[in-house]
């Protein structure tokens, strides 16, 4: 159990660290581009974020604990943080060290009552897997129980000791973290920090609690009963505490391990599609997802392995890192059924499955989110960009009062050049090219009250995981023809209520041209008092940029004029001379630092 000095020692450690950081990329990426410094603080722009994802690294593998959740999640996002910072953080998923066996047993003999060698038949004291909250041990089950479940090889998932101050003492530092970044301005107006900070302390404390990562297990495999495309761990109740788990032991092939899938007849492309399939399947059919889907808890079961891992296919490839081991495996009759109807793009069951563990990371989709993300993947998909404004403001991406004209101008532009494009397409488009949209699209999304909805974090580390996992097997996948199937379905279901979507168009036709006439009023109304106004946001976004360079010349002139004062009036009045100085730092800081950062406002 940490002591109270290691705690406060942890604690601190963590916010030294961020601190360095946050004030480091501060300062080169505001107050140096405002000195004309830009260039300069672009050059060694690489060498820092790499410099800061092995600190980073190496602070996550000492103190262990949500530090190496923190690392995996930032190692996920491909999307949103350059390959220095993901690429360094990818080996936190292989380097949890283990905890001794010693402390293992007295807390496993704790939480079940009874001596190993009374609960399970054997129990090996080599970890199979070591993660940052637990790591999981091999065993066999007593006769009694292997009589009761059918089979005796097991995996038995151990937290951590101590793991729970440690998740105290982490989240309490991530909070503080979170406020402060919550003060820049640009921050607080994109994203709810603190909001998902909250969020991934719920999601972490549910994941120390192995009876709920237990139920979450059983659900997942209600979801998929009958569906020869997937498996999950079948735990054994018996010899499960809030600390404590025991499933079924059908360790097969890591799903990332390309050479034990080419060696065993299974084509990885084939893979990386399935996978997406299903994934998709968790988010948009079931509304029940698997939020931590990485390398180490996904599994290519060949059909006919038997449990406890007696395949030969099985037993050489690489067992997971990260926690729990997979469920009973399918038989030959099972493989045989086809896919489930409701999954677009299934087909004849492939000879293998997609073996899911560890369901401590589990998230839910609402019905109303859920149908917001349909019509953001029909807009995606019909190359729709004025829908796919809409779909963003649906889903809570954009504020209600948001202006979109522009927005919807840049998805429109964005569609006609890329879309369609995997990752392997757009790394051969002209680097010139890419540098010159993105500019000018980012220009356009920092004019707009864009946020991160609640609940979206483990909807976006899921999807980043599975985007990333599949570009990984297959590197020219490409993620649009994983969404074509589920939106030509959604597109179909659309087509057949079209007499319905008729006659709601047809009634708000008639609502507008009934209220035409009194709109017209109110606008002649307007010209004549002088009261009509045009809106643009490009302008509106440059006039204030000219203000405020506007005051910091202001500030500027009058820190000269204080400054040379100051220095001329110290020969003859020492003291006035030195009270002008200390005043022309003042106008200086406003000129320098004026709106980078504001605090923050209501919520």
């Amino acid at each position: 159990m940490p002591d109270v000095g290691n705690t406060r020692a942890r604690y601190r450690r963590i916010l030294r660290f961020a601190a360095r950081y946050i004030i480091q990329t501060w300062w080169f990426e505001l107050v140096l581009p405002r000195f004309g410094l830009a260039r300069f603080a672009a050059r060694g722009r690489a060498a820092r974020l790499t410099r800061i994802a092995e600190r980073f690294h190496d602070l996550a593998v000492d103190l262990g604990g949500l530090m190496i959740k923190v690392g995996q999640y930032l190692s996920s996002r491909l999307d949103v943080l350059p390959p220095e910072i993901t690429r360094e953080l990818a080996g936190l998923q292989d380097e949890v060290p283990p905890v001794p066996f010693d402390d293992i047993r007295r807390l496993a003999e704790a939480e079940l009552g009874v001596p190993l060698e009374r609960a399970y038949a054997s129990f090996d004291p080599t970890p199979v897997a070591a993660a940052s909250l637990g790591q999981a041990h091999r065993a066999r089950l007593s006769p009694v129980d292997a009589a009761d479940m059918g089979y005796d090889d097991a995996v038995v998932k151990v937290q951590r000791p101590g793991i729970e101050v440690i998740v105290d003492v982490d989240l309490a530092a991530l909070r503080r973290v979170a406020d402060w970044l919550s003060r820049v301005r640009f921050v607080a107006k994109r994203v709810d920090l603190p909001g998902l900070v909250e969020e991934f302390a719920t999601t972490s404390l549910e994941e120390i609690d192995y009876l709920h990562e237990g139920q979450n297990a059983e659900r997942f495999a209600a979801s998929f009963a009958g569906d020869p495309r997937v498996a999950a761990p079948e735990v054994v109740w018996e010899r499960t505490t809030r600390r404590v788990l025991t499933l079924a032991d059908v360790t097969a092939i890591k799903i990332n391990d390309r050479a034990a899938l080419i060696a065993a007849g299974i084509d990885p492309k084939a893979v990386a599609a399935q996978f997406a399939t299903v994934m998709f399947d968790q988010l948009f059919r079931d509304g029940y997802f698997h939020a931590d889907p990485h390398p180490g808890n996904i599994f290519v079961t060949p059909v006919g392995v038997l449990s406890g891992g007696a395949d030969a296919a099985a037993s050489a490839s690489t067992p997971s890192n990260e926690t729990d081991a997979a469920g009973p495996a399918p038989d030959a009759a099972s493989a045989a059924e086809p896919g489930s109807a409701d999954s677009p793009g299934s087909a004849a069951a492939p000879a293998w499955k997609l073996t899911f563990i560890d369901f401590g990371m589990m998230g839910q989709v609402p019905d109303g989110l859920r149908q917001a993300l349909q019509q953001l993947m029909i807009a995606v998909a019909a190359r729709d960009g004025k829908r796919l404004v809409e779909s963003f403001r649906s889903v809570g991406f954009l504020l209600p009062t948001a202006e979109t004209a522009e927005l919807e101008r840049a998805m429109t532009e964005l569609f006609a050049r890329f879309g369609g494009m995997g990752f392997a397409e757009l790394a051969q488009v002209d680097e010139r090219e890419l540098r010159r949209f993105a500019i000018e699209f980012g220009e356009v999304m920092r004019t707009l009250p864009f946020q991160l909805p609640e609940n979206f974090l483990l909807i976006i580390r899921a999807m980043s995981l599975t985007s990333g996992m599949c570009s990984s097997l297959d590197p020219e996948f490409n993620i649009w023809d994983a969404v074509e199937p589920y939106a030509a379905q959604l597109l179909r279901d659309e087509r057949g209520n079209l007499v319905q979507a008729l006659g709601r168009e047809a009634v708000s036709v008639v609502g507008t041209a009934w209220r035409l006439p009194q709109r017209l009023d109110k606008v002649v109304d307007r010209i004549e008092q002088g009261r009509l106004v045009a809106t643009s946001p490009k302008i509106e976004q440059r006039m204030s940029r000219l203000e405020r360079t506007a005051g910091r010349i202001v500030s500027a002139v009058i820190f000269v004029g204080l400054f040379l004062g100051g220095i001329l009036l110290r020969l003859d009045e020492p003291v006035w001379g030195g009270i002008l100085l200390g005043v022309s730092v003042i106008p200086l800081l406003h000129a320098v630092f004026a709106g980078a950062f504001a605090r923050r406002g209501p919520r």
